[in-house]
């Protein structure tokens, strides 16, 4: 028996050609960062540069993709700009940066055209100065931009998906272009503070979301959960939560968050490892803030005895069991059994500190 599935209006079609002056003049008028995307800054100045070389000597460049709101006022327009990115972010902030001048060409860069210009290690300003019929065959250069009319926001996130489908997307990544309450909420909490001034570790392929993602699942299911690519998917696709829970797990994460933001330093070296954020994250949940106060200063502690016994094990038998242990569950970092291990080693050894806290 055939199902009613109603489509809403989709066209994929090729964009007026604009030079790459016109849409750097024009750059305000682009949503560079709609929900969908990957973060921005993924490129090296070298990658950038190569990629200015490309368009200087006239190599193909991918098609770039964007959604076009100028046909008429759309929901999906967040921004309330006529242009959202959808693929080709990274191209764009590359091209941009060389006409501010924070990026410059590549030292062995060769201009095809004439392979006597010494050209490599200069800035658009410097090439403006010195050989300003270079400049302008960049600012009169065009690229190959297909414009995305669209009126359900699944279509424009699958279009996502499967132009990076060949990439290597992590799985934040495409879990963050998937429809649902579970992914709003997680860039709800993804976007507190803690994510942006605490953390050391990388959040440039959405590592923030995937954490987010890992204590938003603890929360909404009240315990300690397996946290595999597997099991995030799945949550992120679950369309029979309980919307109230939902949001309550939501702001219960916020005020742990905000909670661990009292407990670890700015750009904290404890925080270095994603593998270890659920682990703190869920310490603090069950101590609560009347119990958190020293709690840096045993984790200081923990982790220098921690060291002390890796190094013990080269040349001794003489090891602490408990810290061994926690090393080996530190290794499979997302299985369940090593979140409630190392979370039971860490609050059993902080009490027994408490009452003989040894400062290090």
């Amino acid at each position: 028996m055939a199902t009613d599935q109603s489509f809403g209006l989709f066209k994929v079609s090729q964009h007026q050609t604009k030079t790459l002056i016109w849409w750097f003049n024009n750059r305000n008028l682009i949503d560079m960062s709609p929900p969908y995307q990957r973060k921005g800054r993924l490129w090296s100045p070298s990658d950038k540069a190569y990629l200015i070389d490309s368009i200087l000597n006239g190599f193909d460049i991918p098609k770039l993709y964007l959604a076009d709101f100028q046909y008429k006022d759309s929901i999906l327009n967040k921004s309330r700009l006529p242009y959202a990115i959808i693929d080709g972010k990274q191209r764009f902030e590359a091209v941009f940066d060389f006409f501010e001048n924070r990026l410059v060409l590549n030292p062995d860069f060769i201009w095809r055209k004439d392979p006597s210009l010494r050209l490599g290690g200069l800035s658009l300003r410097d090439i403006r100065k010195s050989y300003p019929s270079v400049a302008e065959a960049f600012d009169n250069e065009s690229w190959d931009i297909m414009s995305v009319i669209a009126e359900n926001e699944d279509d424009i996130n699958e279009l996502f998906v499967r132009l990076n489908r060949s990439k290597t997307l992590t799985g934040a990544e495409i879990r963050n272009a998937m429809i649902g309450p579970v992914t709003d909420i997680t860039r709800t909490v993804a976007d507190h503070l803690f994510f942006k001034e605490n953390i050391r570790f990388s959040t440039k392929r959405a590592g923030d979301l995937n954490a987010a993602a890992k204590v938003l699942m603890f929360e909404y299911y009240d315990k300690l959960m397996s946290t595999k690519k597997n099991d995030l998917d799945k949550f992120a696709r679950e369309r029979n939560l309980q919307p109230d829970r939902l949001e309550l797990a939501g702001r219960r994460s916020l005020d742990t968050l905000t909670t661990m933001q009292e407990v670890f330093l700015p750009n904290d070296p404890l925080l270095g490892s994603s593998g270890l954020f659920p682990v703190y994250y869920w310490t603090v949940r069950e101590l609560g803030e009347l119990e958190v106060v020293p709690l840096r200063e045993f984790l200081v502690s923990f982790e220098k005895e921690r060291k002390e016994n890796r190094e013990n094990q080269k040349i001794s038998d003489d090891l602490d069991n408990e810290l061994s242990r926690f090393d080996t569950l530190n290794r499979s970092t997302n299985d369940l059994g090593s979140h409630t291990g190392r979370v039971q080693i860490l609050l059993g050894r902080y009490r027994a500190w408490l009452s003989n806290p040894v400062l290090p």
